[in-house]
């Protein structure tokens, strides 16, 4: 039967052939065709194209968002069927399905094709990525869902399905805008409507929950319209500024949102109170450009490693060189002497090869007792080196809980001490380490004190929701382009 050409066939042996789903939207999409045999699409697609328009070639593939994730759930059919048996739930009391989605989105710089001749271009890539984080079916008469799918490892690249592909540079806000306009447009169809899809041969019921936590904290910045990470206002959860969070470290809360962004965005526009610059820009607390996609205010784990993976290794340097002694600023010279003096510990000691940029592997190999016990032998003075291994003793206390992926279950203790260790932490920067903290603070750090505790209450997890898989997700994409990362030797 399958081998007949696919117009003649039946829709029940099309149901077998693989990426075939039929499916509906109730009420239909807005602006989205309601066929559901659509392959890879142009990524411009979305756009009307004028007479005069020149077609953009491969500049990006996609695939059309509602397809994507009635694929993925058909990927999950049995685990969601299974779910159901597990909490004995029959089909007549199940009446819909709720479907959290985590989305996330990076840039790869330098994906040009390492072989070819000819200039090098400075390719860049973005990719944009979904996973299903957990499927729950609402049983009637009863006002609490029942959890019936949980992704397990939420940050490995099997879970993380690409949705959007282009050869684009992450900082060209115009074009990124441009190609992920249609997604944005689809999604906001979405959040609206809901999808029929049969299961097991029944029709039924999803909604979506879209999330977008998977983005590091320049392309957060970049969707939601704030100024870049070198603005005063340093933070993309509250309105803190980098004095203030550097003064006062640990309590701020969450203010910011989607929809007041959105808000401060047309007071930057239209200035209704004919204010100056300055005080306009304190007004809109850092946002200066129209917010284009809704992202979930959350710390991303993985560059909160790097970030304050960074950070640590440049007190290191400091403390090699006695800074907290000195009245003067070192020359580079200096600097790069004891920078050289570290390196050459941490190979020693550690095996640790010195890095250009700093990366989650060497970030969660620097941050280790082993590591800090190293630099110690380097460091002249023993207040100096107590001092060190408070400050990365409580670190690595505070760690897990934005690391691991259900903190309440995996690391309870140190959740509950949390908020003490960072206040603690925090004193020793201001008072111990003030030389390098007086009146600034960055901003990974300035997060990782002040709103990891609130996050957790609020999403149960931050470990989760970071950008990982899309990160894992890149290597594939290397691997595909048959282009392999320049590997340090």
């Amino acid at each position: 039967q399958i081998f007949q050409p696919l117009h003649t066939l039946r829709t029940a042996e099309k149901e077998l052939l693989p990426g075939f789903h039929a499916f509906e939207w109730q009420p239909a999409l807005k602006a989205v065709s309601s066929s559901w045999d659509v392959g890879i699409l142009d990524g411009l697609s979305g756009w009307t194209s004028s007479v005069e328009d020149v077609p953009a070639d491969t500049i990006a593939r996609r695939f059309r968002y509602d397809v994507a994730l009635v694929s993925a759930l058909k990927d999950l059919e049995e685990d969601i069927l299974e779910g159901l048996r597990e909490h004995s739930l029959d089909d007549s009391s199940v009446t819909g399905f709720s479907v959290t989605i985590k989305e996330s989105c990076d840039g790869m710089g330098d994906v040009s094709e390492k072989h070819g001749s000819g200039p090098a271009v400075p390719e860049k890539a973005v990719r944009f990525s979904f996973t299903v984080m957990s499927v729950s079916a609402h049983v009637e008469g009863e006002e609490a869902s029942v959890s019936i799918f949980q992704e397990t490892k939420p940050n490995s690249e099997l879970s993380c399905k690409p949705l959007c592909l282009m050869f684009v540079d992450e900082s060209d806000h115009e074009t990124l805008t441009a190609i992920l306009g249609p997604v944005v447009a689809e999604r906001n169809a979405m959040k609206e409507s809901r999808l029929i899809l049969s299961l097991a041969g029944l029709p039924r019921s999803f909604r979506f929950h879209f999330r977008g936590t998977g983005y590091d904290e320049k392309m957060v910045r970049e969707m939601e319209g704030l100024g870049a990470s070198g603005s005063t206002y340093i933070c993309t959860l509250c309105d803190s500024t980098r004095a203030e969070a550097s003064s006062n470290m640990v309590l701020h809360s969450i203010t910011r949102s989607h929809q007041e962004n959105l808000e401060r965005y047309e007071l930057w526009r239209t200035n209704p109170f004919s204010e100056s610059a300055d005080e306009l820009r304190d007004r809109v607390k850092g946002v200066s450009a129209k917010p284009f996609m809704e992202t979930q205010p959350t710390l991303d784990a993985l560059h909160c490693d790097i970030g304050n993976g960074t950070e640590f290794y440049k007190i290191f340097q400091d403390e090699i060189g006695e800074m907290h002694a000195r009245g003067d600023v070192p020359s580079r010279e200096e600097r790069r002497r004891w920078r050289a003096a570290l390196d050459k510990q941490l190979r020693k000691k550690m095996k640790l090869k010195p890095v250009m940029r700093m990366n989650g592997n060497y970030a969660r190999r620097l941050m280790t007792t082993e590591a800090v016990e190293a630099v110690c032998e380097l460091v002249p003075s023993e207040e100096r080196r107590q001092a060190l291994r408070e400050l990365v003793a409580l670190y690595l206390q505070m760690k897990p809980v934005w690391r691991s992926t259900w903190p309440a279950r995996e690391c309870p203790d140190q959740l509950c001490r949390y908020s003490f260790n960072s206040q603690r932490f925090a004193e020793l920067l201001s008072s111990t380490f003030k030389y390098r903290y007086d009146g600034k603070i960055t901003n990974y750090l300035h997060k990782t004190l002040a709103h990891v505790p609130e996050i957790v209450e609020r999403d149960g997890s931050i470990g989760a929701w970071a950008s990982e898989g899309n990160e894992s997700g890149n290597k594939l994409f290397r691997r595909f382009r048959k282009m392999n990362a320049r590997q340090s030797k």
